[in-house]
């Protein structure tokens, strides 16, 4: 799947659910293997979805924009979104099927935090070694387009130019290429490539060439969860529901499961939970110094990608748009004062609440394969989208899940109707009628109302939204093949000590603690 268009959720005993136009459902049985294993955490929500003209209405609403901003660094939002497509990555689409056992294909299937949007099937995969240098140990980076006086820079552009056309040059040559559907989270691939580079080049000399590559992988994917248990996750949810379910355990999803055994992915998630990001996107940043005082606008951060965009017309990204990243992550965090900038220059998210911006209204079509729909059409509103998937996908109502997980032993105080009608500097639902808000206040969409919670929490994800969120991530680590949550003795070496290991500290050694590496446009 290379753009966010109309999906398909192969859901574990009730088959394929897929959509087709606006959101209609339709349920088919699966003769093959299935693409990606989703399951369902909680109830079904037949009967208690929202009509389409709610949808439409509270749609509107979410992406009027407004809303405040956050303390979270808005490299964090980004993150947020590789991680995403790292847990929600089918590994079969890069794979020699003939030469895979079918033991291999089911976990390739299924969703985990290592990294394999980044490494796809690995060196040895023989659709897999483009992703590689000719030494099958070193991930490929790419070179900037020189620009405006700015020479060509090697390793901040990912890598490009297969093919024969410039639209097949601008392909980046990249497991998973939604990662290049804006450039924030290209950056941030272009980050996680050179941090695999350069664990593999600081390897002791005396790991035998054999097994540097899987040495290396180890370490950065074990590396790269302790990051998102210690730093990402407690960002974005209570701490609390993070401590409570790594060091007590999950008493939702997947409970008492083998830890080996094959994950899935909740749809609670993948549909309503872990879309808090989309409320925390900006509509501009202070990208880097030539793109400042908020030049960076959203809509040219999709420009200057290749699934998003077109690199404004040319076959590699400008050097005039590599990321400052001392602009996203706060490295005052690491003691770093030098590469800290201005608090005029810093972008920091949108809090997560029940907005989000306006130019979210109107997604470029190239986003989602949805070519020739005009702008203005519900279609293009990407909370509108997704109502419409939830609706596809019988999703559970905040209600019924704040329900289910009381009967499973969690317990956290319900949103009374009260605050979900008027909320906490988020939607109003003043414009609805009485009897849409009504049937909004009765069954209201999870998403919505995991939003809800966020804005009486400060804006960070408690209850039903920080239990599916954390729960699921605890369960796509536990079964990864390196796996922290399995391996509770293993602490981070490239870290200040062995206990922290933070996003900018991956930063810092990726791009070697340099100011220049870190942002080289000054």
């Amino acid at each position: 799947m290379e753009k966010h268009g109309s999906e398909s959720y192969f859901v574990l005993g009730e088959g394929l659910l897929g959509e087709s136009g606006e959101g209609r459902t339709l349920a088919v049985a699966a003769k093959a293997a299935p693409p990606f294993r989703f399951s369902r955490m909680g109830p079904k929500g037949t009967g208690r979805q929202p009509s389409r003209a709610i949808r439409k209405k509270l749609g509107e609403l979410m992406a009027a924009g407004g809303g405040e901003t956050s303390a979270i660094p808005s490299g964090f939002t980004y993150l947020g979104q590789f991680i995403d497509h790292d847990l929600t990555f089918d590994k079969t689409n890069v794979m020699l099927g003939t030469h895979v056992a079918p033991t291999a294909l089911l976990q390739a299937r299924s969703p985990s935090l290592d990294l394999d949007s980044l490494y796809g099937a690995g060196p040895q995969d023989p659709e897999s070694a483009k992703f590689y240098e000719a030494d099958g140990m070193h991930l490929k980076t790419g070179t900037t387009e020189a620009i405006d006086g700015i020479a060509a820079k090697p390793g901040f552009d990912l890598p490009r130019g297969a093919g024969s056309t410039l639209k097949a040059k601008r392909k980046a040559i990249i497991p998973d290429p939604r990662n290049d559907e804006n450039l924030a989270v290209a950056q941030t691939h272009c980050a996680m490539i050179r941090f695999h580079n350069r664990v593999l080049d600081t390897l002791p000399a005396s790991v035998p060439t054999a097994q540097r590559f899987a040495t290396a992988r180890e370490l950065v994917t074990k590396h790269y969860q302790w990051m998102i248990k210690t730093d990402y996750l407690p960002r974005v949810c209570r701490p609390s529901a993070v401590n409570n379910v790594f060091n007590s355990g999950r008493k939702v999803f997947e409970v008492g499961a083998t830890p080996t055994d094959v994950p899935t992915m909740p749809i609670e998630f993948s549909v309503a939970a872990f879309r808090l990001g989309h409320s925390m996107v900006r509509a501009s940043y202070n990208w880097n110094k030539i793109f400042d005082l908020g030049a960076g606008s959203l809509d040219l951060l999709f420009t200057f990608s290749a699934t998003g965009g077109n690199l404004g017309g040319l076959p590699h990204l400008p050097s005039n748009w590599i990321a400052d990243f001392r602009r996203l992550y706060d490295f005052g965090e690491a003691g770093k004062a030098n590469l800290k900038v201005p608090a005029s220059k810093f972008n920091r998210a949108k809090a997560i609440d029940t907005r989000i911006v306006d130019p979210l209204r109107n997604l470029p079509p190239s986003t989602f394969g949805g070519s020739g729909i005009p702008s203005g059409d519900p279609q293009r509103n990407l909370a509108f989208r997704n109502l419409a998937r939830a609706r596809m996908v019988r999703l559970a109502t905040g209600q019924q899940m704040a329900t289910f997980m009381k009967s499973k032993g969690v317990n956290f105080p319900r949103l009374k109707k009260a605050q979900i009608r008027d909320g906490q500097g988020g939607v109003v639902l003043d414009t609805l009628s009485k009897t849409q808000r009504d049937a909004v206040l009765t069954n209201t969409p999870l998403w919505f109302y995991i939003l809800r919670e966020a804005e009486f929490n400060g804006g960070q994800l408690r209850g039903c939204g920080a239990r599916i969120v954390v729960e699921t991530m605890h369960r796509a680590m536990e079964g990864s093949t390196a796996s922290i949550v399995r391996d509770p003795t293993w602490h981070p070496t490239l870290g200040p000590n062995n206990t922290t290991f933070r996003m900018v500290d991956l930063l810092l050694f990726a791009f070697e603690g340099k100011k220049t590496l870190l942002a080289p446009l000054g």
